[in-house]
């Protein structure tokens, strides 16, 4: 299901990029840097839900696999693809969802990730997210300057 949320996060990223391509060519809506920025907003909250949903389900499955059946504690994530040394004295794991983290945590209290990729999606997702809050507000701003130009031209 993660997948599929973030295979249709970024589907949708692709659509509205598509719209943005679109104010290139002829026959365009006017007023049309208005629709260019809606346009964009919209790709980047795309964009921005579907690397926040690879991380968030990759958090979900890693919290979700912690103490299912033997050999689960502690997380698999945590132990899985780390050196002996590593994960010597490993006493459990702290998740987070905002930002998004899976931490490990050894009995004397150094911390380690069990994945480096949330970085990048935490990085990633906030940037988005600020690009479409941005373009947003400038596509208000640019509906704003328009209507009082109208006003002070009658």
């Amino acid at each position: 299901m993660g997948f599929g949320v973030s295979i249709a996060c970024a589907v949708g990223a692709l659509v509205a990029g598509a719209g943005v391509v679109a104010m290139a060519f002829p026959g365009r809506p006017e007023p049309w840097p208005v629709h260019l920025l809606r346009r964009a907003a919209v790709t980047a909250a795309w964009g921005a839900a579907a690397v926040y949903s690879l991380g968030l389900f990759a958090v979900l499955m890693s919290e979700q696999e912690f103490g299912d059946g033997a050999n689960s504690i502690p997380a698999p994530v945590c132990r899985d693809g780390f050196a002996p040394a590593t994960i010597q004295g490993l006493s459990h794991h702290r998740s987070s969802y905002l930002p998004l983290r899976f931490d490990c945590v050894r009995e004397d209290g150094s911390v380690y990730s069990s994945d480096p990729d949330y970085g990048w999606m935490n990085g990633a997702s906030a940037s988005l997210a600020l690009a479409a809050a941005l373009f947003a507000i400038g596509a208000g701003y640019a509906t704003e300057l328009r209507a009082r130009r109208a006003d002070a031209a009658s």
